[in-house]
């Protein structure tokens, strides 16, 4: 079983979550595309045929949300990825950024990719986004903006606003690894 509190361990997740950033970079450069912009109410439309009754209701009041102004919500869609991209890849505000990121990719999941449905003989994909907010919940317990993140350097600088940044800083890691260094200089007793 893998330790997540580890120092290596910690540094592949923090690794993990820029690589993630990027992935969502190119999401949000695709929805900065007119081809996005134009066609948003179309998209979330397009899933609320043959679905059960509470995922057309809940689809239905966003498809009447989105019409208000579609350019304007796809527009938010667009700045929302692209601040989870930053966030993901600079480490800022790691707190914030896997909360948004949980919420916007539940929010993509159950109105434009509609549930992953409708579900009908030979649908095999439950899409995307489900997934999405999976990775956010796991970068949330790994800590993810352990290292390599800007979360290090705002510590203590944002005063009330601190919780919206990753909680664990490099000086507690470099302590860890210094006690893991000093277990294992240790000389082990012998049993007789």
């Amino acid at each position: 079983m893998m330790n997540f509190s580890s120092l290596r361990n910690a540094k592949v997740m923090s690794v993990f979550r820029i690589v993630f950033g990027f992935i969502w970079l190119f999401d949000a450069w695709c929805k900065w595309q007119l081809s996005f912009i134009n066609s948003m109410a179309a998209d979330v439309s397009k899933h609320v045929k043959g679905q059960f009754i509470l995922a057309q209701l809940w689809m239905d009041l966003w498809v009447n949300v989105v019409k208000i102004n579609p350019h304007a919500f796809a527009y938010l869609i667009a700045l929302g990825e692209t601040a989870v991209a930053i966030g993901l890849i600079l480490g800022l505000f790691g707190n914030l950024t896997n909360i948004v990121g949980i919420l916007l990719s539940l929010g993509i999941w159950t109105t434009a990719e509609g549930f992953g449905g409708p579900y009908a003989p030979g649908k095999t994909d439950i899409g995307t986004s489900i997934i999405y907010a999976l990775v956010f919940v796991a970068l949330i317990f790994t800590q993810s903006s352990r290292f390599y993140s800007l979360d290090n350097r705002l510590r203590n600088k944002l005063g009330r606003f601190n919780f919206l940044i990753a909680h664990s800083d490099e000086a507690e890691a470099e302590a860890e690894a210094e006690a893991e260094a000093e277990e294992t200089k240790q000389p082990q007793p012998v049993h007789a």
